[in-house]
């Protein structure tokens, strides 16, 4: 066997496209039953590919190995990629990118065909357990050894275990050698002890805020949960807020505190605290959230927009690696060469969510998958020909 792929996930299926040669042997190794079930679980919320901005701009959002001059593929690439499957892509107005049919399973269909027509051969159920002078499977006939030329590892990180993604990978890479930073959620909620009249608000939408971390804004959509809050908005300042940041949250981001002042300056009449409020914020979710991470209320108008516009947020830390959307940690950096080779394992490269790095959602994710796979693949591949 020439080359072997383990993972048949967005950054392996990339690694095995470009190992691809005629006459040229290569395996596709996948734990589960089917392939890409993550790819295929991002598709059910539309599957944004990517995010139309800049290379430099879109590479600083992603903590590491995504390099215009080592990669060569950002997201005018993978545009250009989508497209040459046969997918029709549109742009949102933030820029996010996705297939017109908002579903991964057409692309994935398109993908593996032609995989499959340039001879690469896709093996599932097909779980990696190890090394013994060579790589050891739990395949679906017994125990198999295979003794590539050449590998890319694309096991994925920690988080969707029952997915695949399930770190179970580590104890060997350690063995070996490579050095493995210990895995965090990223992309995550947090948790949140709401008192018990927050509970008629689990499920509601929090719009129209912005939440302020460690100089960054995020004015996305999230919701409230019975175990804490989540969703888009939160994920863009998790890693932050993970690391220690305090959060605060604006209830009217669109005013200036003078501006709210003076509509808290008018009488309230015979009007309760809560429908007061109401009245101002034009929001009752806002109105809950102030009651419950506000009190006491400040009396004077001044000091009551002051907290409006900086109302700090009681979180009791981050969900759980499970309930994360992706993870940081994996093997690190000083463990590989500028071509994702380990260094302990000469021949052996690494992709996707195994490394140490992380980014927001929005296409950061999938983009930097692919581009990693890319990179390995190709890398892989020059030491055939050599």
């Amino acid at each position: 066997m020439d080359a072997l792929v383990i993972g048949a996930g967005p950054a392996g299926l990339m690694a095995a496209e470009q190992l691809a040669a005629p006459g040229r042997r290569v395996v596709v190794a996948e734990a589960m039953p089917t392939p890409a079930r993550k790819f295929l679980m991002a598709g059910k919320s539309g599957l944004n590919l990517t995010k139309d901005e800049p290379f430099e701009a879109f590479a600083a959002r992603v903590s590491g190995y995504l390099d215009e001059k080592e990669t060569g593929f950002g997201p005018a690439e993978v545009l250009a990629w989508a497209r040459g499957l046969g997918v029709e892509l549109f742009t949102g107005s933030t820029g996010r990118v996705f297939p017109v049919g908002m579903k991964a399973s057409p692309m994935l269909r398109a993908w593996l065909g032609r995989l499959a027509g340039a001879g690469i051969e896709l093996r599932t159920g097909w779980r990696w357990s190890g090394f013994d002078d060579g790589f050891r499977f739990q395949a679906p006939h017994g125990v198999q050894v295979l003794r590539p030329k050449v590998a890319v590892l694309a096991l994925g990180g920690a988080s969707w275990p029952r997915l695949g993604s399930d770190a179970g990978w580590v104890p060997w890479i350690r063995d070996a050698g490579v050095e493995v930073a210990p895995f965090r959620p990223a992309n995550m909620g947090f948790r949140v002890d709401w008192s018990q009249p927050m509970q008629q608000y689990y499920g509601a939408a929090v719009k129209g805020v912005a939440i302020r971390a460690g100089g960054q804004d995020s004015r996305g959509e999230w919701v409230i949960s019975q175990g804490g809050i989540e969703g888009g908005g939160v994920y863009e300042l998790s890693a932050i807020i993970r690391d220690g940041a305090p959060a605060v949250l604006d209830l009217a981001p669109d005013l200036g505190i003078e501006t709210l002042a003076g509509r808290m300056s008018r009488p309230r009449g015979k009007l309760s605290v809560g429908n007061w409020l109401r009245r101002v914020l034009g929001d009752s979710v806002k109105v809950a959230l102030l009651l419950e991470w506000g009190r006491p209320l400040p009396e004077t108008p001044d000091e009551l927009a002051r907290l409006c516009k900086a109302l700090p947020m009681r979180l009791q830390g981050p969900m759980p690696l499970d309930r994360a959307i992706s993870s940081a940690g994996g093997i690190m950096a000083a463990a590989l060469d500028a071509d994702l080779q380990l260094h302990a394992l000469p021949g052996v490269f690494a992709a996707g969510e195994m490394l140490d790095w992380e980014a927001p959602t929005g296409g950061y994710l999938l983009t930097t998958c692919l581009a990693t796979g890319r990179r390995a693949g190709r890398a892989a591949a020059r030491l055939l020909v050599t």
